[in-house]
């Protein structure tokens, strides 16, 4: 079975309890810890916990310090009625439904459990936050709130608050919430920037609604890109992280918050040692503007980038595999309209590095849009520093190709490609001179990973107009060269190596 990314989510419902008989009634017995009522950060000594029995880390000082900021949330969504009967999947988009689905768990009410027109259903889930701000502010995962009627906020001292949705960022998966309440205890916050792989780290949160549960680990890795999400460079660690737990803070041994614990990479649904934090300043930033504004604006340029590896590096002239490679600009975006062109590497804003492609979006969409952004780029083997007035952030992909089948030629025979021209109407719509479409591959064609129906619209970054003008630039370009492909609504270089 394909391991799967799933965000440890709220939706853990009182059917699943029902079904499990995991929970007493009444739910789990929380921690007596009591918020003392001062507006001092809950934060534990910024020293290493004391060793236990047998030499081993003990947590609970750090613990006692943390646990009264940490909070559980439970959410009320209204599921209206949809008409459908058995057999329609009136359930569609539930991810605890997908989870049960999938290991032929059966529901009551659920498709295929039993015949009739669906009820209105009222539908309770459980997840994680923790107290930011004395004055009542709540952090938490976008997908915790997402879509609630109702959420309460669950203090350790047993207080509850209706919780007001300030804003979301599904975006980074950051929430924030506001409670009528004053002198809470809160979090101090830290440098996930100078976190260590290895070092350990505390998770507190509610998994499966067991509140005040405190799992421990460490960092595995930093800066982790998962697939869709462009936004984030996740804290990687092997904390216990369960549905419920989505939410809740990352520790540090200082007893400051390093990250919100968000999802987990599992081949069953449940946790298997890998689980996935947003760090605390991309948090912090995202609680920023949705106290400020309510919603979360970022900065854009119209560009879209590939990473590099060392042949494509080395057919740039660049000495290491390092920044944003431009492989398309929109027509009429800020990035256009500074000059910023197809086979520009961006290797640095503002004087901020951009080691790799997954960095560019990130430090681009926390600039302010309208803002003016210096980039550092590569372009002709020279670095030069181009300034780019941002757009608000939009996306739009380039239009499919289409057109009538058209005699096919061999365009290159060293590289081993079969091939036509495209139509003028198929080069209007994709905004370019000209190309060359994919039909056949051998040779070094077929190694370079080109595939049939590609469009090769540059070679080297230079436009193609035809065939005879490709055949040209490929006999000037020698033996290692860039291919820019536009493949279905992207556009990516390839390189090619002869011999």
């Amino acid at each position: 079975m394909k391991p799967t990314v799933f965000r440890s989510t709220l939706a853990f419902s009182a059917i699943v309890l029902a079904l499990t008989g995991c929970l007493q009634e009444g739910g789990a017995t929380s921690p007596s810890h009591a918020a003392n009522g001062s507006a001092a950060p809950a934060a534990a000594p910024a020293t290493a916990p004391a060793a236990g029995r047998y030499g081993l880390p003990d947590f609970s000082a750090l613990v006692e310090q943390v646990g009264p900021a940490v909070v559980n949330i439970s959410v009320t969504q209204k599921v209206g009625r949809s008409g459908a009967t058995s057999g329609e999947d009136a359930f569609a988009g539930d991810p605890f439904y997908d989870f049960l689905r999938r290991f032929g768990v059966p529901v009551p009410g659920m498709p295929g459990n039993g015949g009739g027109r669906m009820p209105e259903q009222i539908q309770q889930g459980v997840g994680s936050g923790f107290i930011v701000s004395p004055d009542g502010y709540v952090l938490t995962n976008a997908h915790v709130v997402d879509g609630a009627s109702e959420v309460t906020v669950k203090l350790t001292d047993k207080r509850d608050f209706k919780a007001k949705v300030v804003g979301v960022d599904k975006r980074t998966d950051v929430a924030l919430l506001k409670i009528d309440a004053a002198g809470l205890p809160f979090v101090r916050t830290g440098d996930a920037e100078r976190t260590k792989v290895g070092e350990w780290v505390v998770a507190m949160g509610s998994p499966f609604g067991f509140e005040n549960t405190v799992t421990a680990g460490i960092i595995s890795a930093k800066a982790r890109r998962l697939p869709d999400e462009n936004y984030v460079p996740f804290i990687q660690t092997d904390v216990a992280i369960n549905p419920g737990n989505s939410g809740g803070p990352l520790f540090n041994l200082a007893g400051e918050v390093i990250g919100i614990n968000s999802q987990i990479y599992s081949r069953s649904g449940g946790f298997m040692g890998i689980s996935f934090a947003i760090p605390i300043d991309v948090a912090m930033k995202v609680k920023d503007q949705l106290q400020k504004y309510g919603k979360v604006s970022r900065g854009r340029l119209g560009v879209a980038i590939q990473g590099l590896d060392a042949e494509l590096a080395q057919n740039f002239g660049l000495d290491k595999p390092v920044g944003a490679l431009v492989a398309s600009v929109e027509n009429g975006s800020p990035a256009e309209k500074a000059g910023l062109a197809p086979g520009d590497v961006v290797l640095g804003v503002n004087g901020q590095k951009v080691d790799n492609s997954a960095d560019l979006p990130r430090i681009i969409g926390e600039q302010k849009p309208g803002s003016v952004v210096r980039l550092s780029i590569w372009r002709d083997r020279k670095a030069r520093d181009i300034n780019v007035t941002l757009g608000e952030q939009a996306g739009e992909k380039l239009a499919a190709m289409g057109g009538a089948e058209r005699k096919s030629e061999s365009a290159s025979g060293k590289l081993g490609l079969t091939g036509r021209a495209l139509t003028a109407q198929e080069a209007s719509r994709l905004g370019v001179p000209g190309g060359v479409v994919v039909e056949g591959l051998s040779g070094p064609a077929a190694k370079s990973g080109l595939q049939p129906g590609d469009v090769i619209i540059g070679v080297n970054n230079q436009p193609i107009t035809g065939i005879e003008q490709f055949r040209k630039l490929l006999d000037a370009a020698g033996n290692r060269f860039a291919l820019l492909i536009q493949r279905g609504g992207s556009r990516i270089f390839l390189p090619v190596r002869i011999g």
